[in-house]
């Protein structure tokens, strides 16, 4: 695979690179699926699979970090719940990037990222008409079903390994099963960290991450633990829905250009 070395990367895709890792541990610790603007970042500068097979060890630092900072809020039986249906998830995408090429990849990460655009959206509506929850939403996620759980469980797993972009499908399933802010983060956090590390793996086996990949992220990793502190802070003081307007219009922006580049 046509991995990106260090020294192949211009200043400017770096400094890109460096602030898309920053926006990744904010995510982590304050918006969970803002990272969707890295993940166009990083598909713009790299070639599109490197970019996954890149991007991935950057999230794993950010969901240990997340982890460090909101463990005791993890909500396990709704993960338990998830797992099988993302694992089949992350094996039909494995399947997808054995098939598919670059130009393909590209395509379909920018269709994902408009879609998870539109679902962020619908995401926003329910969860305006579904406020007043507990972070222990047993009954509600109960009632949603089983049915529910598997669809964004398959999508999900579906949509991480292919693109890195499972945060929105995940977190339209947390909010509509009546999670707020502290249990959403803490269940997320764990989530991401076991299904991402889960994925090491396969993208080792496609050939998405080597010795090249892994030496870019040893640089790209120190800007990840900036961007979760200042995400730790800022979390109970951010106008969150305004940065959630900027984030989808530039999920959008980027969706578009990886579609018509």
């Amino acid at each position: 695979m046509n991995t990106m070395t260090l020294w192949h990367i211009s200043g400017w895709e770096f400094a890109a690179l460096a602030a898309a890792a920053l926006l990744v541990g904010f995510s982590k610790t304050a918006v969970s699926g803002a990272n969707t603007v890295s993940l166009a970042i990083f598909a713009a500068v790299l070639p599109a699979r490197a970019s996954t097979g890149v991007l991935l060890p950057i999230l794993i630092v950010g969901d240990m970090l997340a982890v460090l900072t909101y463990r005791r809020h993890a909500h396990w039986p709704t993960l338990w719940r998830l797992f099988p249906a993302v694992a089949a998830g992350v094996v039909i995408g494995t399947l997808f990037l054995v098939w598919a090429d670059d130009a393909v990849v590209r395509t379909s990460i920018g269709a994902i990222l408009l879609f998870m655009a539109g679902v962020t959206l619908w995401r926003r509506r329910k969860a305006e008409a579904g406020a007043g929850a507990d972070d222990e939403p047993d009954s509600v996620v109960t009632r949603s079903g089983r049915a529910k759980a598997r669809s964004y469980g398959v999508l999900g797993g579906f949509t991480t390994m292919v693109a890195n972009a499972g945060g929105p499908v995940m977190s339209m399933y947390l909010l509509s099963a009546g999670f707020r802010k502290l249990g959403f983060l803490g269940t997320s956090a764990f989530f991401f960290l076991i299904v991402n590390v889960t994925k090491v793996p396969f993208s080792v086996g496609l050939g998405l991450i080597d010795g090249h990949s892994l030496l870019l992220d040893a640089a790209l990793a120190a800007f990840v633990v900036p961007g979760a502190l200042i995400g730790k802070w800022a979390v109970n003081r951010i106008n969150q829905r305004l940065f959630e307007q900027l984030v989808i219009a530039a999920t959008i922006v980027g969706g578009l250009q990886l579609l018509l580049r």
